[in-house]
């Protein structure tokens, strides 16, 4: 048995335990996040860029405490569902261990709660063989990667390899405290400062190669410039900027579904980038989305956030038939899933996986 004072096991390299360079190989394992005492983050700068107005309010009132509980049980649910439906479609589920969010932990600088294990994207970044524990800019998500610790250790062991961005002090300084809402300016005013690097996975999409990434209200260039000397010269990463006012995370604006196929926003992204030439392009139909549905964190744009299988098959929320049909058009083979209560949490498919071994190897696609 490995213990803390014992080297691991040597590796079997001759099926590697974490590997994925795309967002659509043939998916074998993933992590699927959980809402196990998720709670309202405690109340920071760094969330009104990024909340819905109609939330503002909810999230100072509520901070620290959890979420509904019959919002929780509904997401539960959903996520047990989607966890079947994945190992069905013959991929190996893991889940993270429940960590106490609602105990407050405390730096040099600042004291805060958690909020939630449910977004392993977001937090965990894979590249080939690694897996890269994310800087995140948030004080709710400090602690966040703990609950996949077992995980990792169990992956490193089996001769993954893994890294962590530098972890950041949040303090006052990394935050423009007097941030106001530009409007339609462009590029819009962003509430992260370039004090020290932070950055969330969900900020990058993979294709082989090439990285695309965007700055966002969690993404600094210090934080993109730290990912591009940590991989090296083997990876490409290119900063694209949209359309979009309140930027963070990419995975509702521009999707990469398989080699030459592009899902793109089609307010966010008016021009599809030089890049991408000779793909085809589907603009994301219009999110269905009831306006009386709870969305706590994000736009209905997360109809987006879909999760490839493989170059065919796509796991799609199964209320969203024009989504469907448009997959269908597109050539593809959705996959339904409900997953609406889910989406009130402020993710969807994507968000709520982390891709840990898929097929392929390590190739350029533009």
């Amino acid at each position: 048995m490995f213990t803390s004072t014992t080297m691991p096991p040597a590796p079997d390299v001759t099926r590697p335990v974490v590997n994925s360079f795309t967002e659509w190989d043939p998916l074998e394992e993933v992590i699927v996040g959980i809402v196990d005492g998720a709670a309202f983050p405690t109340w920071h700068a760094a969330l009104p860029p990024v909340l819905p107005e109609n939330q503002h309010e909810t999230f100072r009132r509520m901070a620290g405490k959890p979420f509904p509980p019959e919002r929780v049980a509904a997401a539960r649910a959903e996520l047990e569902q989607f966890a079947h439906i994945l190992e069905a479609e013959g991929v190996t589920v893991r889940r993270p261990e429940p960590i106490p969010q609602r105990q407050p932990y405390r730096t040099l600088h600042w004291t805060s709660t958690g909020m939630y294990a449910a977004m392993p994207r977001d937090a965990l970044l894979v590249v080939g063989d690694q897996i890269i524990e994310c800087p995140m800019a948030w004080r709710s998500r400090y602690y966040e990667s703990l609950a996949y610790r077992p995980l990792l250790k169990e992956y490193f062991r089996g001769g993954a390899r893994w890294a962590a961005g530098p972890k950041p002090e949040l303090s006052d300084d990394q935050f423009d405290l007097c941030w106001e809402d530009s409007g339609e300016q462009l590029p819009p005013r962003l509430v992260v400062t370039e004090f020290e690097p932070t950055f969330d996975a969900a900020d990058f999409t993979r294709l082989g190669r090439d990285i695309i990434a965007q700055k966002s209200h969690v993404t600094n260039e210090f934080g993109i410039e730290w990912l591009r000397r940590h991989l090296g010269d083997e990876y490409r990463i290119h900063v694209l900027e949209f359309a979009d006012t309140h930027p963070m995370h990419i995975d509702a604006t521009l999707v990469p579904l398989a080699p030459g196929k592009l899902l793109i926003h089609p307010d966010r992204v008016p021009e599809v980038p030089r890049l991408f030439k000779g793909w085809d392009v589907m603009r994301a139909p219009r999110p269905v989305i009831p306006d009386n549905h709870p969305l706590y964190m994000t736009s209905k744009w997360l109809n987006m956030n879909i999760l490839m299988l493989d170059e065919q098959r796509v796991v799609v929320e199964r209320q969203d038939e024009p989504m469907i049909d448009a997959m269908k058009r597109f050539g593809l083979t959705p996959i339904p899933c409900d997953f609406r209560n889910f989406n009130s949490f402020g993710g969807s498919f994507h968000c709520a996986t982390l891709d840990v071994r898929r097929q392929g190897s390590l190739e350029s696609y533009l």
